[in-house]
C-alpha cells in the first residue's frame, strides 16, 4: 500500500483533499449503515474490504475531523465484528460430557460390543469395567504438553461439590462518608500560577521555552509550568517562535483584538511532550542549573482528618 508522506497534522491542508477525504468517510460510513442492517448477508471478506478502505483513506488524514470521521467508523466496523460473531452458530453444540467420556473410554480400550442395547441401564457400568490403557492417553497429553496438572486446580464439570465462597460480614467496612464541610477549600492555584508565569515572563523578556518552563528539582513542576504556560499562550498574553539559531523561544505579548483576526490572524494549536528523557537532555543541553520559576510547595488536600499530597 502506498503512503503518502508529509506532516501527521498540516491544520493548511489542500481544502478540496479534505473535501474528498470526507466524502470518502462518509461513503463507508454509508457503506457500513447497510452492513448493519444487512449482517446475516455479511461475509469476513465484506469487512475486510471495509477496513482496507478505511486504512487507506486514514493516510490522507492530517486534521482532527476527519480524525474524527475515522474513529466513528473504526467503532462501526467494531460493532459489525461483534454483531457478526454473536450471529454465528457452532454445528457441533453444546458440549457433551457424556458423549466425551465414551469416547475417552474407547480411546483406552473400553469398546462397546455391537450388540449391546443403548437402552441397557447396565451398558454404561460393563463398559467402565473393561479395561483402560491410561498409558495410551497419557502418551497422547505428552505429545501436547510435559507439565504434570494439579488435581486441586481441577474446578469444572468433572467435580460435583465445587466449594462455595462466603463473604465474612465481619470483613466488611463501609465506606469513608465524605461531607462538603470535610474538604478544605484553597485558593485556586491554576490561577495563581498562571499569574505567576505572566509576571516572571514580564521581568525575563524573551527566553528559551526550556530554561523558562524546565525546573532541574523536579521534573513534575516541569510539566506542570509547561501545563501553565499554555494559558498564557490560549490567551494571547505569550506567543511562541524560534530565534536565530532555530531553538524555541517564548516571550510575552499583547492580547489580540477582534480586529486581528478579522485582519487574517488564526490560533494554532501543537502537542508537546515533556519526558523524563526529554527534560534530562534540555538540563544537560542548556545547563539548567537553577529554575527561572521558583520551586513551588508540593500542595496538599486534606479530606476528612488525613491529608493527601
Amino acid at each position: 500500500m502506498e503512503i503518502t508522506s508529509g506532516l501527521p497534522y498540516d491544520p493548511d491542508q489542500n481544502a478540496e483533499e479534505k473535501r474528498a477525504l470526507r466524502r470518502e468517510y462518509r461513503a463507508i460510513h454509508k457503506n457500513m449503515e447497510g452492513i448493519r442492517q444487512n449482517i446475516r448477508d455479511c461475509t469476513i471478506d465484506n469487512l475486510t474490504d471495509t477496513v482496507k478502505r478505511a486504512d487507506k483513506a486514514f493516510y490522507k488524514v492530517k486534521n482532527t475531523t476527519e480524525a474524527t470521521l475515522d474513529s466513528s467508523v473504526l467503532m462501526q466496523l467494531t460493532a459489525s465484528h461483534a454483531q457478526m460473531a454473536r450471529s454465528l452458530k457452532s454445528g457441533l453444540g453444546a458440549f457433551d460430557m457424556d458423549d466425551y467420556l465414551v469416547k475417552l473410554v474407547t480411546f483406552m480400550g473400553g469398546h462397546k460390543p455391537d450388540n449391546q442395547n443403548p437402552d441397557d441401564p447396565d451398558a454404561d457400568d460393563a463398559l467402565l469395567d473393561a479395561p483402560l490403557d491410561w498409558d495410551q492417553i497419557g502418551r497422547r497429553a505428552l505429545a501436547k504438553s510435559r507439565r504434570v496438572p494439579v488435581v486441586g486446580f481441577i474446578k469444572n464439570e468433572l467435580q460435583s461439590n465445587v466449594p462455595k465462597f462466603e463473604k465474612n460480614k465481619a470483613d466488611e467496612r463501609k465506606p469513608q462518608e465524605i461531607r462538603e464541610e470535610d474538604i478544605e477549600r484553597s485558593v485556586n492555584e491554576t490561577t495563581k500560577n498562571v499569574a505567576t508565569l505572566e509576571s516572571i515572563l514580564e521581568e525575563t523578556g524573551a527566553v528559551n521555552l526550556f530554561r523558562f518552563v524546565v525546573n532541574p528539582e523536579s521534573f513534575a513542576q516541569s510539566v506542570e509550568n509547561m501545563f501553565y504556560l499554555s494559558f498564557l499562550i490560549r490567551d494571547g498574553k505569550a506567543a511562541l517562535d524560534t530565534d536565530e539559531h532555530g531553538e524555541p523561544t517564548i516571550f510575552g505579548c499583547a492580547q489580540p483584538s477582534d480586529e486581528d483576526f478579522t485582519n487574517g490572524l488564526r490560533k494554532r494549536q501543537i502537542v508537546f511532550e515533556l519526558d523524563m528523557a526529554t527534560w534530562e537532555r534540555a538540563i544537560e543541553v542548556f545547563e539548567i542549573t537553577e529554575p527561572i520559576i521558583p520551586t513551588r510547595e508540593t500542595a496538599k488536600t486534606k479530606i476528612g482528618n488525613k491529608w493527601y499530597g
